[in-house]
């Protein structure tokens, strides 16, 4: 399987440990921030493939992080997994390009299929913005346009 960098950000520290114990007994190692100022520093140094990320933290809540990951490192897919979102949270965490917004409890086979997932989905991407840089550089832009659009 290939190693995807996890990055398990959520305030209540017991449940967050046992999170990346349960993962790490489904060959997913994740590493884990227990608050926001943490989870960017991480992010900063190590840059994971998939965040999944709890939005009430004290300090700087999930929707900041959320926000400031879009804006520096746009390619990494974040997970929101709340006990206590809103509709409007989700929205807001939608328009902001979250991969999928799960609400706790989760079940864990979901959300690991939700971690492949988006992970998978990073891979599409990456891959998509490397072969339009290529038709780009051959002259086929409307090939090049249409695949940085996916």
């Amino acid at each position: 399987m290939d190693d995807i960098r996890i990055l398990l950000v959520d305030d209540e520290e017991d449940f967050v440990k046992t999170l990346a114990e349960r993962l790490d007994l489904r060959d997913l190692s994740s590493e884990t921030a227990l608050n926001g100022e943490q989870a960017l520093g991480y992010v900063g140094e190590k840059e994971p493939d998939v965040m999944v990320l709890d939005l009430k933290m004290p300090g700087i809540d999930g929707m900041e992080v959320l926000r400031r990951v879009r804006e520096i490192y746009p390619d990494i897919q974040v997970i929101i997994q709340t006990g206590h979102g809103n509709d409007l949270d989700e929205a807001e965490a939608r328009r902001l390009g979250i991969f999928d917004y799960l609400k706790k409890p989760v079940d864990i086979e979901v959300l690991v299929a939700t971690i492949k997932a988006a992970h998978q989905a990073k891979k599409n991407k990456l891959a998509n913005t490397a072969a339009a840089a290529a038709f780009a550089e051959a002259g086929e832009y409307e090939t090049a346009r249409r695949l940085s659009t996916k």
